[in-house]
């Protein structure tokens, strides 16, 4: 019997990622498809005007936008970060994002293993 390390996502079958994860009235969806020492990798739906508040990570981490747009702070700096495009938070930086309107986006932590 194999293991898998990726979960919640069918195995050898095309499948368009934001299709994973539905937007949700006043809500933040998640869907974890990896989580590990070196690697977090999660789904995320928005709704507009949700937020996570600032906040760091142990591991860089990369925000993929599959649909929409948030403002993403990374330290004292606010970007706009819209759909096909992507932005790197680093370790141990303050960094929190505001759906300006409602978003979709894979979040890829990268840990250190030493």
């Amino acid at each position: 019997m194999n293991k898998h390390f990726i979960k919640n996502i069918d195995f050898s079958k095309p499948i368009e990622m934001e299709s994973l994860v539905d937007y949700q009235e006043g809500r933040v969806v998640s869907r974890t498809l990896a989580q590990g020492k070196p690697l977090s990798v999660t789904l995320f739906a928005f709704d507009k005007g949700e937020e996570i508040s600032s906040h760091s990570s142990s591991g860089d981490a990369m925000v993929y936008i599959l649909d929409g747009e948030a403002k993403i702070t990374i330290g004292d700096k606010d970007f706009i970060v819209k759909k096909g495009e992507t932005i790197v938070m680093p370790a141990n930086v303050p960094h929190a994002l505001l759906a300006t309107e409602r978003f979709k986006m894979l979040l890829t932590v990268v840990f250190s293993l030493g």
